[in-house]
Formats: structure tokens, sequence, C-alpha cells
């Protein structure tokens, strides 16, 4: 199975293993957000999300990366898997329409669960628990319908000054400000700018085999290249429990570390 393929088949370290989760209402566009970052092509056909599971890796001078996206529903039926997927998010887009005020009340919401969730999770403060953030309000292309100003997102993005948050208004349609959104993302996240799309080479899952091969990285160190997995699949709650330990115990010895070179 590929997604296994990129775990045990690939040497990827911790560290450059992160998770994106995407939340928001439902009908605001973060399935055609997704598409847009995997593909550059809208998903133009509504269909209602349950929990989409993607998967893609990198190639970037010469080091490798995996980076998870989850599709997440946006009528969260089921309260414990909300929790559990935001749980596992290294990263986050909150998607709400600029023409639906009560989709924004939900991503105000939904910020404010996010911080509450990995505090708990860490047993620390609110302020010691950020985690990058892009605060999404799609369907600019629709500036009549507009119910969100500005200056309210900008707000919600700026409430906590100094935190790792930002605000973009886009539109997946027309495709427009997707990409410095996600640069935003990752410049937040201390990850490659070449994982945001348009900035590497799309590959082929042929040419990803030989990710594996330390002389082909070396060969082409100063490239970066990116494929998505095809069929990968949503990991285990016994995997995703891992996943958490996993990182929190990553933490905990890059805080150790930072504390011996004080």
């Amino acid at each position: 199975m590929i997604g296994k393929m990129s775990e045990k088949g690939l040497d990827i370290p911790a560290k450059n293993r992160r998770r994106m989760v995407i939340l928001g209402s439902s009908k605001v566009g973060k399935t055609a957000v997704v598409s847009r970052f995997l593909s550059a092509r809208p998903d133009e056909q509504y269909t209602p999300t349950v929990e989409d599971f993607h998967q893609k890796l990198y190639s970037i001078r010469g080091s490798l990366y995996q980076l998870d996206i989850l599709d997440t529903s946006g009528n969260h039926p089921f309260p414990a898997t909300r929790r559990l997927s935001i749980l596992t998010g290294d990263v986050f887009v909150l998607v709400f329409s600029l023409d639906n005020r009560d989709s924004f009340q939900e991503a105000r919401r939904l910020k404010r669960q996010i911080s509450e969730t990995k505090s708990r999770l860490r047993n620390k403060t609110k302020e010691s628990a950020e985690v990058p953030l892009v605060i999404c309000g799609n369907k600019c292309d629709r500036e009549f319908q507009r119910q969100v100003l500005r200056e309210e997102a900008e707000q919600l993005a700026g409430a906590d000054e100094g935190r790792r948050c930002a605000y973009f208004e886009v539109s997946a349609k027309k495709n427009t400000n997707v990409d410095r959104m996600f640069q935003a993302l990752f410049a937040m996240a201390e990850l490659p700018d070449e994982m945001s799309p348009g900035r590497h080479c799309e590959v082929s899952l042929q040419s990803c085999q030989l990710l594996r091969r330390k002389s082909f990285r070396a060969r082409r160190c100063k490239d970066a290249y990116g494929v998505v997995t095809p069929s990968a699949r949503r990991p285990s709650v016994h995997s995703d429990l891992m996943y958490i330990r996993e990182k929190a115990v990553a933490a905990a010895q890059a805080k150790e570390k930072a504390c011996v070179i004080c």
C-alpha cells in the first residue's frame, strides 16, 4: 500500500512529517481548496464530505517530507472524531464563506476549540499551545454577496497577538490567493516554501520510487519534487494515537535539547 510505503519504505524523519487539517462548515469550499492544493484544479461539483484523506510526498533539496491532508466533514456528527482530528493536526486551515455569516461564526468556534484541545493535550496554557493556522475567507469572487467584513476576519486572526495565525481572502474557484495562503502557512510551520503549490515539480509515481535512493536525492539536491500518493487511506484510531504520542515525545526532546543549549 502506498501509504505504508511512505512511512516504511522511505526514511522520513518525524520532524518532516506533518498533518494539515481542513476545518469549516458545510458548503464553504474546503474540498475545493484542497483540490487546488493537490492538483491546481477546482472541484466544480459539490459532494458532501464525510472525511477525505490525502497524502503528498516531497523531495526538497535532498531531504524527504510527508504531508498528510485531512479534509473533514462540515457537519461533525461525531464530536469525538473532530476532536481526534484536531489532536492529530500540526497545521490548520479554517475555511468559511464570505457570503455566509454563520460559517464565519463556526470558524470562530473552531479556532477556540483548536486552542483549548491543544492546551489540554500538552497540559499548557492556550498561549503556549499555539499551532500554525490560517483563516481562509473563501468565495471572494462573490463580493456583492459578502456578509463578513475583512476587518472582522482580520480581528479574529489577530485576536491572539503574536500568534502563528493569518487571514486570507481567497477564491478556490478562480484560484485567487490560494498559493499565497499556503506559502504563509508553511512559513509559520517552518516548513520549506517549496511545499506550496507551484513551488515544486509534480512527478509521477514511478519517479517517486526513486526517492528511496539517496544517490538520486543527492544528485538533484537543488530541486524540489512532489507526488500525491494514490489511494492513501485514513490511519486507524490506534495509528492516530501513536502519531500524537510520537509528536509529543519529539516536542519534549526538542524542548529538553533547547534547555541544555541555554
